[in-house]
């Protein structure tokens, strides 16, 4: 017995306020009604001893260890940097004035 009627994919048309003709209820109608048949398909399958995963086979982060390195200097950071100044990139505003 279908659970997707005519009726209702009309009605889910009005409360989402989508216009819908003859023709896309009737095609609706028999789309929504195999998703839910589908849908009761996989729950008459799924049971309490099949663990749900995310996917199918297991996955381990690849991250290699944390371990301190030798830092930048600070003229090193700036050795690059179109303009500097007291230690610091200096950038053009973006807020104020200048726009």
């Amino acid at each position: 017995m279908s659970e997707i009627t005519p009726e209702l994919v009309r009605h889910l048309g009005v409360l989402a306020r989508i216009q819908l003709d003859d023709a896309e209820v009737t095609q609706l109608t028999g789309q929504l009604d195999a998703i839910v048949d589908n849908i009761a398909k996989v729950s008459e399958v799924a049971t309490a001893d099949v663990v749900a995963t995310s996917h199918p086979i297991p996955m381990q982060n690849v991250f290699r260890p944390d371990v301190v390195g030798q830092p930048l200097t600070p003229e090193q950071a700036l050795q690059n940097a179109p303009d500097s100044a007291d230690g610091r990139f200096r950038v053009t505003a973006i807020l104020g004035e200048e726009q």
